[in-house]
């Protein structure tokens, strides 16, 4: 009864607090995710059947699969004596969801495996779904929607519009078995934040500990904060609810700057400030065009006491002409405490191109006169 009491002046603790706290809050349910509260891979292999044509031909694995799966019906054949051309053998994918329950229902995708050249009106057979552990979590079977398609003709030409080898059944998967989860069973609840930051776990615990009183949260690291729930599941969900709505001022970001040496993008923190420095950027261009002139010459022969001159093997002589071309550089003088936005506006105003902004902004790190982390991805 006391824990419901705590509960109730929860709630009025967070109206007030909704109320009155800033824009730039945070809810702890946009900052944080509670362990074991998540999804879970499920993978099975499988045999799609129903093709029209476009399936796996003579491919091994397939006929071995059409052989198993007609042996559990009592039929003996071999698998040479299989034709796969309807048939092909696929990988099921799913995602399980944290509380799922026996007799639920997953979305899956189908993927073909071979040779496959569509999987457009097949149908996928019993296929059981696999956790990391080895265990059966679902069972898949459906008639599959695939959103592309592909054509062929007689001469060799094709056409295929988005992917006809992948493949979707909604709803096509039954749970069977339900994934244990730590917040039934803890007396805590463990709160990890998105981006670890030690302001930010402190904040949180704080608000934690505002709303619901005492030492109910602690944080533990960077990344996790430790919260006391209540025993009673019907108050722990209730708690849970109550905690991802307390709103938090998140701390600043460290000074970093993100540099995407492919595209040329730029990200930049707004915490990012630079010391005095002077910066000086040019650009050296050196252009080389080989060419041969050639001179014609002129031999003299006499022939039957007669002088002719007939034209000799001309003589080529290289030339090549090198032209460079360096424009002035412009230095720029920054004073203390100046922040890289009027860094930024200095460079741009002389259109400088990306390429130039990285390597300045990497020369400012190496001299030490960047307050920021330098992030190449």
């Amino acid at each position: 009864m006391a824990r419901r009491f705590h509960l109730i002046n929860a709630v009025l603790a967070l109206m007030v607090m909704w109320g009155a706290t800033a824009a730039s809050a945070d809810r702890i349910k946009d900052l944080a995710s509670i362990a074991g509260v998540r999804s879970n891979q499920l993978v099975g292999y499988g045999l799609v059947v129903g093709l029209s044509g476009t399936g796996d031909g003579d491919l091994g694995i397939t006929l071995q699969s059409l052989q198993s799966m007609v042996s559990r019906f009592g039929m003996v054949t071999e698998a040479e004596g299989l034709d796969g051309s309807n048939a092909a053998a696929v990988i099921v994918t799913a995602d399980l969801p944290a509380f799922v329950k026996p007799g639920q229902t997953l979305d899956v995708t189908v993927s073909a495996l071979g040779s496959s050249e569509s999987l457009r009106g097949g149908t996928l057979l019993m296929t059981p779904l696999l956790g990391v552990d080895g265990e059966t979590y679902a069972i898949a079977q459906g008639n599959l929607l695939v959103g592309g398609m592909g054509v062929s003709g007689a001469d060799g030409s094709s056409l295929t519009v988005n992917v006809p080898t992948v493949g979707r059944v909604p709803q096509g998967a039954n749970v069977e078995k339900m994934v244990e989860n730590p917040f039934i069973t803890n007396d805590y609840l463990i709160l990890n934040l998105h981006l670890a930051d030690f302001s930010t776990a402190s904040n949180v615990a704080d608000a934690i500990n505002v709303v619901f009183g005492g030492d109910t949260a602690v944080p533990i690291d960077a990344s996790s904060i430790r919260v006391l729930a209540p025993s009673d599941m019907s108050q722990k969900v209730s708690f849970a609810s109550l905690i991802e709505q307390v709103e938090v001022q998140p701390a600043e970001p460290p000074a970093q700057i993100i540099v995407n040496s492919r595209t040329g993008t730029v990200v930049i923190g707004g915490n990012v400030n630079v010391t005095p420095a002077v910066i000086t950027h040019g650009s050296l261009t050196v252009r080389i065009r080989e060419d041969v002139d050639v001179t014609p010459t002129n031999e003299t022969i006499i022939l039957d006491d007669a002088i002719v001159n007939a034209p000799g093997d001309p003589i080529e002589n290289p030339d090549t002409d090198i032209v460079v071309d360096e424009p002035l550089a412009r230095a720029f003088l920054f004073d203390p405490g100046v922040s890289l936005s009027d860094v930024v506006d200095a460079i741009n105003a002389i259109g400088a191109t990306p390429s130039d902004l990285v390597a300045i902004l990497e020369a400012l790190k190496v001299a030490g006169a960047l307050r920021a982390q330098l992030i190449i991805i």
